[in-house]
């Protein structure tokens, strides 16, 4: 069988899949790798595009032709094993919490991990399977259709994905490029609308060999798109670095800030007498002495409702932030049998009656509700769960010394189009977030990297600072470049101080994204796919 045969083969998809994993944070170094989220998606659209039983060249009369018997059949099998080795590739720790955690018998949690890979991989092999039939449509337009077929059907399957059923876009291909040459995107067009652009040069790089070179019309093109390119990041370099003046107000003054990492083992956070004494007591001191104008503390750092926490402990921390020039954030459930229980955020500061309160809106399925007919499935584990109530979509900013901190609990900053809802009032737009997690469920992983990307992506979208305070990490400071300026080492115990530059200038992306939310995307790439579609029917 010739080499190119070989790598055809549809079980290959697999490891171009996992190459597409481990562009998203390598177990090495933790670091995105965006030229492999490429390179390895290109080989996906080799794949497709490739006859391996045919032998077909790249010559036009060949190429265009459809391909023998079911192209969508095989196309959806390679766009699912591509997908199954990518997903599995990305969010495989969810066993450590099903079965280190959670004590759940490896081989059921083993299983519950492939099965979540392989329906979400559904979306992907769907795209695959549609793009499959219509390419050969598209081809007898041009190269460029096939690559902008290829990016709206690869769009449509990540925006399903993140979308339907609470939406799970943990992994998407966006995330490779928080560095890199793709980095001055997301304040224009979003991590979809970036993911789109990335699809279609991974299909461009393999149809080059099909690009007309000699018609001045292709080096038109090409010049328009670099000018565009060129434009779209000088406008982004003079927003963040004013090249004449800075608009008045466009920064906020500097703010130190400390942000508590307790490293509570998570078998032990909730257990009375261990996890529970240490989480109070070690909180409680750095709570105390704290210096910094705002202190946060994460996710669940409380992990007891107010009124069950030791005698004169809550009234302490009232008292100690009801005057001076300090504020704090800390995580902690809420609620009672009646309304409801809630995973929030706090936050006392000087001259309030009531404090500050931020409810999680974004509940994790299995975590922070059941879904319908699975509750027999939570029954097998020993994991604290339960039904918490949904916070509102949009919920005030916390309002300090000039600042509106804007929370988001755990992977709540995966949703940036849930983020983006709260700038419809440039007025009263979030100038930072504020991120609070405990992830120690998935141990000492890539899945600490991966979420770090996330909160860099989502500080890229809207050009505002993202301050993470976790329990095992990553706990940093990413200013609004997206850039990690401060970082403690994960799975110690410490305070990171630093400081922060918080923005009221409104990117392009947080104008739209906050009226219209995704349906742009949706529309952009639903219109493309049925332009080819229509040309096939014809």
């Amino acid at each position: 069988m010739r080499l190119a045969h070989w790598l055809a083969w549809p079980p290959m998809a697999l490891l171009a899949g996992a190459g597409q994993a481990l562009a998203l944070a390598d177990p090495w170094t933790g670091q995105p790798h965006g030229w492999l989220q490429v390179l390895t998606l290109a080989w996906l659209v080799w794949q497709l595009l490739y006859r391996a039983e045919r032998r077909v060249s790249w010559s036009a009369s060949t190429w265009v032709q459809p391909e023998r018997g079911k192209p969508g059949r095989r196309g959806f099998l390679i766009g699912w094993l591509f997908a199954l080795g990518w997903l599995l590739g990305t969010f495989w720790w969810l066993f450590i919490s099903m079965h280190t955690y959670g004590g759940l018998a490896a081989p059921l949690a083993v299983a519950a991990v492939l099965a979540l890979a392989a329906l979400l991989a559904l979306y992907y092999g769907l795209a695959a399977a549609v793009f499959s039939v219509l390419s050969p449509t598209a081809a007898r337009t041009g190269p460029w259709l096939v690559a902008l077929l290829f990016a709206a059907l690869w769009t449509l399957a990540e925006l399903a994905r993140g979308s339907l059923f609470t939406g799970f876009p943990w992994g998407a291909g966006a995330y490779a490029h928080v560095d890199g040459v793709l980095d001055f995107l997301p304040r224009y067009v979003g991590a979809y609308g970036l993911g789109f652009v990335a699809a279609a040069l991974a299909a461009l790089l393999v149809l080059l060999p099909r690009v007309a070179w000699r018609r001045w019309p292709t080096w038109v093109a090409l010049v328009l798109l670099a000018g565009a390119a060129a434009a779209l990041m000088g406008w982004r370099h003079c927003d963040l670095y004013p090249c004449f003046a800075s608009p008045p107000g466009s920064k906020q003054p500097v703010m130190q800030v400390e942000l508590l990492q307790g490293n509570i083992p998570q078998d032990e956070k909730f257990v009375p007498g261990t996890g529970v004494a240490d989480s109070l007591r070690w909180y409680g001191e750095q709570l105390q002495a704290a210096r910094a104008p705002l202190v946060v503390a994460p996710e669940t750092a409380l992990p007891l409702l107010p009124r069950q926490l030791p005698d004169g402990y809550w009234d302490a921390l009232r008292a100690r932030y009801s005057q001076g020039g300090q504020a704090a954030l800390l995580g902690v459930p809420l609620g009672d049998m009646e309304a409801g229980y809630t995973n929030s955020v706090v936050g006392f500061k000087p001259a309030e009656a009531e404090p500050y309160r931020y409810d999680k809106h974004h509940l994790v399925p299995f975590g922070e509700f059941i879904p319908r007919f699975f509750k027999w499935f939570t029954q097998m584990m020993n994991i604290p769960l339960g039904d918490f109530a949904r916070g509102a979509l949009v919920q005030p900013s916390f309002a300090w010394q000039g600042q509106r901190l804007a929370p988001n609990i755990c992977y709540e900053d995966l949703f940036g189009e849930e983020l983006a809802a709260r700038f419809a009032d440039p007025a009263t737009a979030p100038t930072a977030f504020v991120n609070v997690s405990n992830i120690a469920w998935f141990g000492d992983t890539v899945a600490i990297d991966q979420h770090l990307a996330i909160s860099r992506m989502r500080a890229l979208e809207f050009e505002r600072p993202m301050l993470r305070a976790t329990n095992t990490g990553a706990t940093a400071i990413i200013d609004d470049r997206g850039q990690v300026t401060a970082l403690l080492p994960r799975l110690t115990r410490g305070v990171l101080r630093g400081e922060f530059q918080g923005r009221t200038r409104l990117t392009p992306y947080a104008r739209w994204a906050s009226v219209a939310g995704l349906w742009p995307l949706w529309g952009l790439c639903l219109a493309i796919v049925a332009w080819v579609w229509l040309k096939r029917r014809r």
